[in-house]
């Protein structure tokens, strides 16, 4: 087996609140394969969500090493992490986090776009169909069901063909029934696209579908 796809080595993470230092993540050290599939969970307020965004990057690690793809994030400045989440991984987030002004096809092309790909709205276009939302391209977020917007949100994410998938809470503001479609869809996109996807849920049967599960408690993997 290869080096693993993302390895984190004694991860801290430490924000200022209002009375002073909180520690977030006490020590995290994990090491995810090419193409597993890893279900976060834990109670409210473990880090579930602080972990992925350490790995997404978004976030800076108060001490500790994040290396994806054999690159070491920690070393990198907010342009590089920015260029390579773009080359390599595709974020879904809980809130669709779609641009209001801009319609279902350009959402997804966008990004695309930036990375000067050409072909960004053919290629925008069979992300939507295979999600089932060929027909409604030409609409906005606004004229989209919440669980339409996840769909344009997860076709965003898959359109550049990243290496790793992160969602946090993806189904999270979606009733029980659209939220299973969703996960249904996020795990076709992994399969379709042989990506390593790492996902944050409170839902027991969205974990039982992972590879493998790992719990957080109180910043440390329980």
């Amino acid at each position: 087996m290869g080096s693993p796809v993302l390895s984190l080595s004694d991860v801290r993470l430490t924000l200022q609140g209002n009375a002073g230092p909180v520690s977030i993540l006490k020590g995290i050290s994990l090491n995810v394969e090419r193409g597993e599939t890893v279900g976060l969970t834990g109670p409210s307020g473990s880090g579930k969500s602080s972990l992925l965004m350490l790995m997404g990057g978004l976030e800076a690690v108060t001490s500790g090493d994040i290396a994806v793809l054999d690159q070491d994030l920690t070393r990198f400045n907010e342009d590089a992490l920015a260029r390579f989440r773009r080359d390599h991984m595709g974020i879904v987030f809980q809130s669709f986090h779609l641009i209001p002004t801009m319609t279902a096809l350009e959402n997804v092309a966008t990004p695309l776009e930036l990375a000067g790909d050409r072909e960004a709205f053919a290629k925008a276009l069979a992300e939507l169909e295979a999600v089932g939302l060929g027909d409604r391209a030409g609409h906005y977020p606004a004229q989209l069901s919440g669980g339409e917007q996840q769909r344009v949100a997860l076709a965003r994410a898959a359109a550049p063909r990243p290496a790793i998938l992160l969602a946090d809470e993806p189904t999270g503001n979606l009733d029980s029934t659209t939220g299973e479609a969703i996960m249904d869809l996020l795990f076709n996109l992994r399969d379709r696209h042989g990506a390593t996807l790492i996902l944050v849920t409170h839902a027991p049967e969205l974990a039982a579908r992972c590879d493998r599960v790992i719990e957080l408690h109180d910043g440390v993997l329980a």
